[in-house]
């Protein structure tokens, strides 16, 4: 859907959704970020030890109670197992949401 269209008029019109990796003095730890591509501000994150679909969640979550965005918003990921989730694609569609996916 996004289709490398990058130039947003609005806020709250396309996200986009990655995870990285970050070396800490304990070891590995995962962030999941949601950048809203308006702004270019992030407006969801979670940090784990793992990198599972319970990581995009929890962004997704904090993403969501932040902006509370319409219907009709595009959701920008990857193709990796936890956005392609059958939980987590569930959870885009109670919102309205419209997933979006890099090939």
């Amino acid at each position: 859907l996004l289709n490398q269209q990058f130039e947003v008029n609005e806020p709250n019109q396309v996200w986009v959704a990655d995870i990285t990796y970050i070396w800490t003095k304990e070891g590995w730890l995962y962030l999941a970020s949601i950048m809203d591509l308006f702004s270019r501000k992030i407006v969801g994150w979670y940090l784990s030890e793992r990198m599972t679909k319970e990581l995009v969640i929890k962004a997704f979550h904090r993403a969501i109670h932040q902006r509370n965005p319409q219907p009709g918003l595009i959701h920008h990921s990857d193709q990796g197992s936890q956005y392609a989730s059958n939980e987590y694609q569930a959870m885009l569609r109670q919102y309205g949401i419209q997933t979006s996916m890099s090939r």
